[in-house]
């Protein structure tokens, strides 16, 4: 079982985008998969399909104890997959915990307790770098950080990579950048081919083949509660969440 964390403290970089169409297109791959919406705005909850302000439990009551994760799951019929859904409840679980003995432990155990197997587990963290982030990085095997190629997105890396330090020193010790992932990427603009030239030289193999494209269809898709792979599979931001999975799925062999 692979437990990724998608995080990038910095906001507006496809990183619901990316969780939502990668889980669906891990499962056209006939992979299990479950999504766990860590964000209060639940903004991957809807992108599934699933209405946040009807929820009568979600992650936020795993987080505090009160609810087993088995006992929120729910199906995303047309995606393919299972969500652990979101909504701004959630917020109040960075104050409830703040007293409790092992606060940055909730969602690895959580998961120690799952009854249903899955082949991939992937966490949308918050746009920040919280005790919801630190319990995502507690929990995962590897994080994966989508970036835009932009002349912020290094400085902000930084500060990212030293917080997966110090979990991996106090928390985590197997804690591992899977990868960087290029999103929203415009082939025409100079600065992001140069962004994307320093990422791959400073990182190497750890920056992902595969580029996400700015693309109307990802944008679009949320709003009809459905992953761009069934919203309009032809799509260039579809095709490009396939080619990542099938890249994930292999370096995970």
């Amino acid at each position: 079982m692979k437990i990724l964390a998608i995080t990038n403290q910095k906001g507006g970089v496809g990183k619901t985008t990316t969780c939502v169409n990668l889980a669906a297109s891990l499962a056209a791959n006939y992979k299990k998969v479950l999504l766990i919406d860590l964000d209060p705005q639940g903004n991957a909850t809807t992108g599934s399909g699933v209405d946040k302000s009807h929820l009568q439990h979600s992650i936020y009551h795993v987080l505090i104890g009160k609810k087993l994760l088995n006992e929120v799951i729910v199906t995303c019929e047309k995606g393919g997959y299972h969500i652990a859904p979101s909504n701004r409840e959630l917020a109040g679980a960075e104050v409830e915990l703040v007293n409790e003995l092992a606060r940055e432990t909730r969602l690895k155990q959580a998961l120690a307790n799952l009854e249903q197997k899955y082949d991939y587990i992937l966490l949308d963290c918050p746009p920040a770098l919280n005790l919801v982030t630190v319990n995502a990085l507690t929990a995962a095997n590897s994080v994966m950080i989508p970036m835009q190629c932009e002349y912020y997105a290094l400085e902000g890396l930084s500060d990212l990579v030293n917080t997966i330090k110090k979990v991996r020193m106090n928390l985590n010790a197997t804690l591992e950048i899977e990868g960087l992932l290029r999103t929203m990427f415009d082939n025409r603009n100079m600065l992001a081919q140069q962004v994307s030239t320093q990422l791959v030289s400073h990182f190497g193999d750890k920056v992902y083949n595969t580029v996400i494209p700015r693309n109307i269809r990802l944008a679009e898709a949320p709003s009809y509660g459905l992953p761009a792979l069934i919203y309009d599979k032809t799509s260039r931001g579809a095709q490009a969440y396939l080619e990542l999975a099938e890249e994930i799925i292999l370096k995970n062999q």
